[in-house]
């Protein structure tokens, strides 16, 4: 007699022969999930669930789905490489692979344990490599100008959000995007959609430190954006030509300035400043002469020269210094030579007449003791020489030697061997 536990027994067979334990029986609950990501990015992979699974364990595998494929579960929440995390709320649980690599490639189950067989949900990861691209399309402006970047997509791309960054990197682009097109105005960038084939990105008032790399992006729901790469190259305002100047102050110098001929007919000026489009004009002052206008330069005087005078001046041609050949002038101001002599001697033959013979005013301040003064000849100088001198034991001067310009110098000695009287002039030893 059949017996109900051969029934049962045999239909135990017949369960475990279809409904194996292992995870390698994969079935999937849904469609493909197809993930991207960049090399040493993260990514994240989403994996939905039926309603009434809140409570069971979730987890990702990779492969065959084998025990040891398990890579976290959610009673794991976090190990080094994997994160996992679940909203009950939407059925969705988020697993986060950290710092891809091309190993990282290739198929993944989001599972859902339950008693029997699991649910599962086939995932691709695609790893790429984290830069951009192999064609860039190569760009120049000037310094204070503006400049337009194409960027060309595909028809299918129009309604898509557009957007422009700085920089190779095309994981990174959109979170430091300049520009995008939800909001088409960001200070110096303005971005335009024809929304057929082409979006452009306007930079006004171009600086040197715009140049370098930049990426069109176009964002897409699935999959990766869609990049293309500009290079742009910003040059130095107006070809630029600089040159050194000199002068002394209470002098005169006199500054050349070539000009564009496309600004032959143009008012000329030169002003002062670090940059040209912040100068202040300078030719309306009354020690600064414009003159000898010619076909290709002119001429500028600054008289009575003062140390304020020295800096950085431009040659004007252009009120609205558009594109054009201009020149730069650094002007250093020095002060007159001042020659000073300090001396202090013992036992040391004075410095010969001819060290005085110098036109600029010079100052000797000696000491001397037991030294012969100098010869009358030292004085003979056509400049005011004053000598102070101490004595010790010294034969005095001969009256001669205060002869200067019908003046009398009286010098005052002392020493303890000396009947001079002080106040009274030094008469000099007869014999």
């Amino acid at each position: 007699m059949w017996s109900f536990q051969n029934f049962f027994f045999i239909l135990g067979i017949f369960f475990l022969s279809y409904f194996p334990a292992s995870l390698s029986c994969v079935s999937s609950g849904a469609g493909v999930i197809h993930v991207f990501g960049y090399e040493g990015r993260d990514v994240k992979i989403p994996c939905e669930y039926g309603d009434g699974y809140e409570d069971y364990e979730k987890y990702l595998c990779k492969d065959d789905c084998g025990h040891s494929d398990i890579l976290i579960t959610t009673t794991q929440t976090n190990k080094t490489k994997y994160f996992i995390y679940e909203d009950r709320k939407t059925r969705i649980f988020t697993v986060t692979i950290s710092d891809l690599s091309a190993v990282d490639a290739g198929k993944y189950w989001c599972g859902v344990s339950r008693n029997g067989k699991d649910i599962y949900t086939e995932v691709q990861l695609d790893v790429r490599q984290d830069i951009c691209c192999d064609e860039v399309n190569k760009i120049q402006s000037h310094e204070e100008a503006s400049v337009s970047i194409s960027c060309p997509y595909e028809s299918q791309d129009k309604n898509n959000l557009k957007y422009l960054c700085r920089g190779k990197q095309p994981s990174t682009c959109l979170q430091q995007a300049v520009i995008t097109s939800n909001s088409t105005q960001n200070r110096r960038f303005r971005l335009t959609d024809d929304k057929t084939t082409r979006f452009t990105v306007n930079i006004a008032s171009l600086t040197l430190e715009d140049s370098g790399l930049y990426l069109c992006g176009v964002h897409r729901n699935t999959g990766l954006d869609v990049f293309t790469a500009v290079e742009l190259k910003v040059k130095e305002w107006c070809c630029l030509k600089s040159k050194n100047m000199s002068g002394i102050v209470g002098r005169a110098v006199t500054l050349q300035c070539p000009y564009p001929p496309q600004h032959q007919n143009n008012r000329k000026f030169l002003c002062k400043g670090d940059k040209h489009n912040s100068c202040t004009d300078m030719t309306n002052q009354s020690r600064f002469t414009l003159h000898n206008v010619s076909s290709h330069s002119f001429l500028v005087t600054i008289k009575d020269l003062e140390a304020g005078d020295a800096g950085t001046y431009w040659c004007g041609s252009d009120a609205q210094w558009s594109v054009g050949n201009y020149t730069k002038i650094y002007l250093s101001v020095d002060s007159p030579q001042l020659t000073t002599i300090s001396t202090s001697t013992e036992g040391v033959t004075p410095p010969s007449p001819s060290v005085l013979d110098s036109p600029q005013l010079t100052t000797i301040s000696t000491s001397t003791e037991g030294v012969t003064p100098p010869s009358p000849s030292v004085l003979d100088s056509p400049q005011l020489t004053t000598i102070s001198t101490s004595t010790d034991r010294v034969t005095p001067p001969s009256p001669s030697v205060l002869e200067y310009q019908q003046e009398t110098i009286t010098v005052e000695t002392f020493s303890n061997n000396s009947s001079h009287v002080p106040g009274k002039p030094f008469e000099a030893p007869k014999g």
